[in-house]
């Protein structure tokens, strides 16, 4: 009988620029774990919280890992409980997905202890309650990455189906994270309700040309449609030098660059051999107009949310 477990969930970026609450891919360079311990008392205790983010709640109901883990627990019928510890490895209000994350270690950290262990899309649906603590709605784009790994579209809510999209071999995600704190409700709030036809019309053609040149390794098809029209032009405005972070990227050899997720960090896809020099520039830009920097240059493997102790 299983009696500890250690789950390690990815950072994400969501939305990837044009697929806004639909599209998100993993980021192996840093993530979240969750440590549990089986108890004899059922439910679940969050007994400590270490490492990047230390004043998140500590009930259950209140914290993303909590109720993810809640949910599965009270949905299988458990008659033993646990005592978690979140290990957080994403800075709080980054854009990285620290809440999904969090909320995906736990189920998955959870799942090993089920005689019957669940799919991954059966552990989505838990996950997904956790992360509605957070944002205050339910929205799978980070969610689903951090669990599958790689690139990953989701449609539906209520019964999301996924799938994971091939990335060209060689591309690599640069991400600066400036030191600064977006809430993600707060950036959600400020978007519009409605969208004009034309730019409606721009966004699924740049969406459907991006998927379409993962498939076929079409590194300029890529280039083209990496341009958010609906969601970027409005969040902009929160990000302290954001349009010369962009242009720095795109003229150090970006493929396309834009928000992750709510933000602050802005990432980018580029060649890897170009990496290095487009971090440099994006984090000189954050820095000219007095921000301070996080930096990291990621993979984009198929490889999820795992078991690792």
């Amino acid at each position: 009988m299983r009696t500890t477990a250690t789950a390690f969930a990815p950072a994400t970026v969501a939305n990837v620029g044009i697929g806004f609450d639909i599209l998100g891919h993993a980021v192996e360079a840093i993530g979240d774990k969750v440590h549990l311990t089986r108890t004899a008392t059922p439910g679940v205790r969050i007994q400590a919280i270490t490492g990047l983010a230390l004043d998140l709640p500590l009930e259950p109901e209140q914290n993303t890992a909590g109720q993810a883990l809640k949910s599965l627990v009270e949905s299988q019928g458990l008659d033993f409980g646990f005592d978690m510890v979140i290990e957080k490895g994403i800075p709080l209000g980054s854009g990285l997905g620290g809440s999904a994350a969090s909320a995906v270690a736990a189920v998955v950290a959870g799942n090993a202890f089920l005689e019957k262990p669940l799919t991954s899309l059966e552990l989505l649906k838990f996950a997904m309650k956790g992360e509605a603590v957070a944002s205050g709605s339910v929205h799978v784009d980070n969610i689903a990455p951090s669990l599958f790994g790689g690139l990953v579209l989701t449609v539906g809510i209520d019964f999301p189906r996924t799938k994971q999209i091939p990335v060209p071999p060689g591309i690599r995600c640069v991400l600066v994270h400036p030191h600064m704190y977006l809430s993600t409700k707060e950036a959600r709030r400020i978007l519009s309700r409605t969208v004009e036809m034309s730019d409606l019309v721009w966004q699924c053609a740049n969406l459907a040309g991006f998927i379409s040149a993962c498939y076929t390794n079409d590194l300029d098809m890529i280039r083209d449609a990496f341009e958010d029209v609906v969601v970027e032009p409005q969040r902009q405005a929160l990000i302290p030098g954001f349009k010369d972070v962009k242009r720095s990227a795109m003229a150090a050899g970006a493929l396309g660059c834009s928000i992750s997720g709510a933000g602050p960090t802005v990432f980018a896809w580029c060649e890897q051999k170009d990496a290095k020099d487009i971090e440099t520039a994006m984090s000189k830009a954050f820095l000219m107009h007095g921000l301070q920097s996080d930096r990291w240059i990621s993979e984009i493997e198929p490889k999820g949310a795992r078991v690792i102790a």
